[in-house]
């Protein structure tokens, strides 16, 4: 089975992340951040992972660092069980709607990490979360993650639903990504290594 988990301890957050990519989308999240836990109840059930995330941040402060370190623990999750990227479709992109909003994600999980993210809100702060951390929660796990991540909210009105379509593509599109592909038994890339 195709697992990890990690274990982040700041001076600011402890952070638990567990991944199974062959799973069924079940999604086990406790951030403190509730608009954060929904976001990657979505991702994990479009990608079709099991997640578990366990935070515990200095939210007397601000939401920032926790969903920081959570977004660098996926990402390590994520580096950590695809190991050398052997025999996975590796590149892959979604388009998902959400009533007003359209979303769309590309991934290329080839080892070098990179972010490219257009999205915009019209409001400060979704729940407890500021918005200006969705663009930041994805650059940190597209380092940490060592992926290519492309990321764009095409168009919208309401915010919820904006963020909630790029996290649901950025979930098909991971799902897609990592699965297996029989026919190759190394890694998808002509050069032979990622």
């Amino acid at each position: 089975m195709r697992t990890a988990s990690i274990k982040r301890q700041t001076n600011e957050t402890t952070v638990d992340v567990a991944l199974n990519l062959d799973g069924q989308g079940q999604a086990d999240i406790c951030t403190g951040v509730g608009f954060l836990d929904h976001m990657l109840t979505h991702l994990a059930f479009q990608a079709c992972f099991d997640l578990t995330v366990r935070a515990a941040g200095d939210l007397v402060v601000d939401e920032h660092h926790t969903v920081e370190d959570v977004a660098v623990a996926m990402g390590q999750a994520l580096d950590q069980v695809l190991g050398q990227r052997q025999g996975i479709a590796r590149m892959a992109h979604a388009y998902v709607p959400m009533d007003d909003a359209l979303a769309r994600v590309a991934v290329d999980l080839g080892g070098r990490a990179y972010a490219v993210i257009e999205a915009s809100f019209a409001t400060p702060r979704l729940g407890t979360m500021a918005t200006d951390l969705i663009p930041h929660f994805l650059e940190a796990l597209a380092s940490h993650g060592r992926l290519n991540l492309h990321a764009h909210i095409l168009y919208g009105q309401n915010d919820h639903h904006k963020a909630e379509a790029l996290f649901k593509a950025l979930g098909r599109a991971l799902g897609q990504a990592t699965a297996t592909d029989p026919r190759r038994a190394g890694v998808a890339s002509t050069k032979g290594v990622i």
